[in-house]
């Protein structure tokens, strides 16, 4: 039998890494590097999701702790918008998708992993990019390190394109 080791999803599959409080308020007391953020806003950060779906998996962020799109503020929301739309641009410029997903899960009963805090997703597709491997093995192989992604994405918004 073949193997695939993932030993940085270990944290996630068994809770170690529990953060007590909330992981969007806390990310942006921490480093950019160290939390991975790739661009700080007025009302909203842009942030790599730890457990991305594919490489360039970002999320847009608001710094205020809400729990419905409906409570933003009117600067918040158009910021949010306004970063989701730099965002596409930066990952099709870097990555060259198929497609984009955009997405909000908000309550938990909606999917949502953190469910007191909105947040929107960005991600790159390609065609295909559901394979054997993560619909019969429930496991996604990403050929990029997150902290490739981070250098790629922020260098791409320091340039200019965030």
């Amino acid at each position: 039998m073949d193997h695939l080791w993932s030993p940085w999803r270990y944290a996630y599959v068994t809770g170690a890494d529990l953060i007590s409080g909330c992981i969007f308020c806390d990310a942006p007391k921490q480093s950019d590097q160290q939390a991975r953020i790739v661009h700080r806003g007025a009302h909203c950060y842009v942030i790599l999701n730890t457990y991305p779906y594919t490489n360039g998996h970002v999320m847009i962020v608001p710094y205020a702790h809400l729990d419905e799109l409906q409570k933003l503020p009117t600067d918040a929301a158009h910021e949010m918008m306004a970063l989701t739309q730099k965002m596409e641009t930066v990952l099709r410029k870097l990555y060259v998708p198929d497609g984009i997903n955009l997405g909000m899960n908000i309550g938990k009963a909606a999917g949502a992993g953190v469910a007191g805090h909105i947040h929107m997703h960005i991600l790159p597709r390609w065609v295909a990019d559901a394979n054997f491997v993560s619909v019969i093995g429930e496991t996604r192989v990403l050929p990029e390190s997150l902290d490739v992604t981070w250098e790629r994405i922020r260098t791409a918004s320091a340039i200019g394109d965030l």
